[in-house]
């Protein structure tokens, strides 16, 4: 791993090995975190599948605007509780709520 200076993009001597070794555990925390959240979406979208063929099964739309309020305004409190901005959790949820919509119209036409 290599620490530059952010005025001349040098290595940056003045960075001790316990900064050094500080930077790699969080970037270490970080990888793994990553790693949790992309697990977590595809166990998500698993079951937006199911979810998408139950609708098709009964002809149901496969959009649900009272579902997805209620979600984003539960997604907004639990982004408020945990420090998040609400704002940003919202635009998450709003661009997995497109694609899960995507999906369940490509389940109904098949």
């Amino acid at each position: 791993m290599s620490i530059t200076n952010s005025d001349n993009g040098q290595p940056d001597d003045d960075v001790t090995d316990s900064v050094r070794a500080e930077l790699a555990r969080l970037r270490d925390s970080i990888d793994n975190i990553d790693a949790a959240v992309v697990h977590m979406l595809a166990e998500r979208f698993k079951c937006t599948q199911q979810v998408g063929h139950l609708k098709a099964q009964h002809q149901l739309p496969p959009a649900d605007p009272a579902r997805e309020s209620q979600q984003i305004a539960r997604l907004r409190t639990l982004a408020e509780s945990a420090k998040l901005d609400p704002a940003f959790a919202e635009k998450l949820l709003n661009f997995i709520i497109a694609e899960v919509i995507r999906h369940h119209e490509t389940i109904a036409r098949s």
